[in-house]
């Protein structure tokens, strides 16, 4: 299948210059596209895995995909999508945040192509570019009547909290810059983003078109972008309660990060395997029949968690997140859990942690737990057995020892069947 049929079977494409013409630049292997990353944070959020995941797909499908980073674009800003100018970043801070994103993007090509990714800077071939070559060279191309009218522009134009500047107005012309450049060194004929890059996009097909308008050479130049994901709720995808989900594992644990995918609404899920996974058509169709006959064991809600989680973080730490997932809501062990995963799963719970040798007796930790008003109440759910550690029914009468601790430092409670606490010491 040709590739690009792939994408429009999973709903990814929004918006392409030539379908035809696209289709048939993606039908032998061998050609060339890009996407832009700019360092706006120190990491990247599950709504870049849109784009990464597409160009993973491209070179799965024996394409030359090409990962370019904004360390030029990011010191402007790019309006697109935003109702007010950025605040600029400090370089050194943006240096630092561009080569964590490189390094996330260098381990998620690996781990899902075997090959090293192909990164390119678009600060190399901008930062000794002149004031005079930027206006003479490129900016003599661009109408400012037709940037005008691009949304990214023209939703600030006319707005009373200063509109839009002229450095930002200027990202268009350097995303441009960079479509033609990659197109004159690299052969790069096409360059995919989100449905918000539409207009810089095409910017760059007819800034192409226009370079080689005098020259022998007939330019072709190509954009496609991907929409908008929102969820059935009608809510931007990426976000949780806390915020939005990184890939991060320092910012988003493995743990919350597969809970967020296996907390995907029905609605959705049949949608988001075709999205964020690299599941076929077949193994995507058995799962939507398995939801349909037994949506209470959320077969497909598992298999898309543990697909995107093993993609982002790798198979051992799916193990960790599995095995803290089956030790705190199944029959595993909990003292043979990753001390950091527990840590992690355990987030939302009531936590309390005690110097070493001010842990007190049992009741009392439920008290500061709040898991009971009073240490009357705690003897009485220990009594009736209804107070876990560790996974473990406490006997009435028993007392808190060394071996009670998982690694020496932590210790789980649980009265009844759903109310958990963290203890820690140290």
């Amino acid at each position: 299948m040709n590739i690009y049929d792939d994408l429009k079977w999973r709903g990814l494409i929004n918006q392409v210059s030539d379908e035809d013409k696209v289709r048939e630049y993606l039908a032998n292997p061998g050609a060339s596209m890009y996407c832009g990353f700019d360092p706006t944070a120190a990491s990247l959020h599950v709504g870049n895995l849109v784009p990464l995941l597409c160009l993973v797909r491209m070179k799965r499908a024996g394409h030359n995909p090409m990962y370019l980073m904004g360390g030029a674009t990011g010191r402007i800003g790019d309006p697109s999508g935003k109702d007010k100018e950025r605040e600029l970043s400090n370089p050194e801070i943006m240096e630092g945040r561009l080569e964590k994103i490189k390094s996330q993007v260098r381990r998620f090509v690996e781990r899902n192509t075997g090959d090293r990714p192909d990164i390119v800077n678009n600060y190399d071939w901008v930062k000794d570019m002149t004031a005079i070559e930027l206006l003479r060279d490129v900016g003599k191309h661009f109408s400012v009547n037709w940037m005008m009218q691009k949304e990214s522009v023209k939703g600030r134009i006319g707005r009373e909290d200063g509109g839009i500047s002229y450095t930002e107005f200027s990202y268009m012309i350097l995303q441009s810059y960079d479509f033609y450049h990659l197109y004159k060194t690299r052969g790069c004929k096409l360059q995919i983003g989100g449905g918000d890059q539409w207009g810089n996009i095409t910017a760059g097909c007819e800034f192409v078109r226009r370079r080689y308008a005098h020259d022998d050479e007939q330019a072709e130049a190509f954009a496609l972008t991907f929409p908008l994901i929102t969820t059935a709720s009608g809510k931007k995808f990426g976000k949780s309660e806390k915020g939005a989900i990184y890939l991060n594992a320092e910012v988003t644990s493995p743990y919350a990060f597969y809970q967020f995918f296996i907390n995907t609404d029905d609605r959705d899920v049949v949608r988001f395997l075709k999205l964020f996974t690299f599941l076929e058509k077949d193994e995507i169709e058995a799962l939507e029949k398995e939801m349909e006959d037994a949506p209470h064991l959320r077969t497909a809600q598992k298999r898309l968690a543990e697909e995107v989680t093993r993609m982002i973080h790798g198979q051992h730490e799916l193990d960790r997140v599995l095995a803290a997932t089956e030790a705190l809501f199944g029959q595993g062990d909990l003292k043979t859990v990753d001390p950091g995963t527990l840590r992690a799963a355990l987030e939302s719970a009531p936590h309390k942690h005690y110097a070493p040798g001010d842990v007190p007796d049992l009741p009392q930790m439920l008290v500061d737990l709040g898991l009971v008003k009073s240490k009357g109440q705690a003897r009485k759910d220990v009594q009736g057995g209804g107070v876990y550690i560790n996974g473990q029914r406490v006997e009435d009468g028993q007392e808190i020892t060394n071996g009670d601790f998982i690694a020496g430092e932590l210790m789980v409670i649980r009265k009844g069947k759903k109310n958990y606490g963290l203890i820690t010491r140290g």
